[in-house]
């Protein structure tokens, strides 16, 4: 069975499905092939020569493998159609958001192809190894962090020298999910003065835990709601916390 890693062609779109690691890895699996798209993970700083020394084969097409592997799903125009580039009763794996891709959904069902849908995957602690939602998250929270101190054109952390004191900078997170705790931890270890807000009253214990001052809104509603993840909030409830974040 061979695993086909096409190059994304979304615009802007900088990520690979695949690693050379990864590739290693699944050779080891006893899959017979992996084929990359030449340059597929140029713009993710993995160039064709460690896809080549892990193993991978850039010379074949590698829409006609028998497991595709994305990360966008598959673009579905007039212009630009990855559907027909794979072959029928082959498998494929990315994310697809099928509630907002019903064409696409209605495309691949046409032809046969199996496809699992990344984002779909229950994010419970047994699946928590395939969860791309939370490492992407996760990912999310510590380059906000950089970009925000980018653009707030001093320091983050306090310094005290010779030529006088400067006081650290100081970072409001909305929301303690993995993005937000990513981010809490990131602007602490820049030195940040460092708070949190989040209309779940336990996520409190999870922010503290990072060294961050949680805010509480004094307002009997808990915004908790199935598996931990936050429920949609009254209108006063939202006005509340649109005080507090203002």
């Amino acid at each position: 069975m061979t695993v086909g890693v096409p190059k994304e062609i979304y615009p802007h779109e900088s990520r690979v499905s695949v690693s050379p690691a990864g590739v290693a890895t699944l050779l080891k699996k006893g899959f017979s092939k992996v084929i990359v798209a030449p340059g597929a993970g140029a713009a993710a700083s993995f160039p064709d020569t460690e896809y080549t020394k892990a193993g991978a084969d850039l010379s074949s097409d590698p829409y006609k493998a028998d497991v595709i592997l994305k990360v966008r799903p598959p673009i579905l125009d007039s212009t630009e159609n990855e559907t027909s580039m794979i072959n029928p009763h082959s498998t494929l794996i990315s994310f697809l958001y099928p509630a907002q891709n019903k064409g696409l959904v209605t495309e691949l069902q046409s032809k046969n192809i199996t496809s699992f849908g990344m984002d779909a995957i229950p994010r419970i602690s047994r699946a928590q190894v395939f969860d791309a939602l939370s490492s992407m998250a996760n990912t999310a929270g510590y380059r906000a962090v950089l970009e925000a101190s980018n653009s707030f054109g001093r320091f983050m952390t306090g310094q005290v020298t010779a030529a006088g004191k400067i006081p650290p900078g100081k970072v409001l997170v909305i929301g303690g999910g993995v993005a937000g705790l990513s981010a809490i931890t990131t602007a602490k270890r820049m030195g940040a003065v460092v708070r949190g807000f989040d209309t779940r009253p336990v996520v409190k214990e999870q922010v503290e835990s990072l060294g961050a001052e949680f805010l509480t809104v004094e307002l009997e509603e808990d915004g908790s709601g199935q598996g931990g993840y936050a429920k949609e909030m009254s209108k006063v409830r939202l006005l509340i916390q649109a005080y507090v974040v203002c």
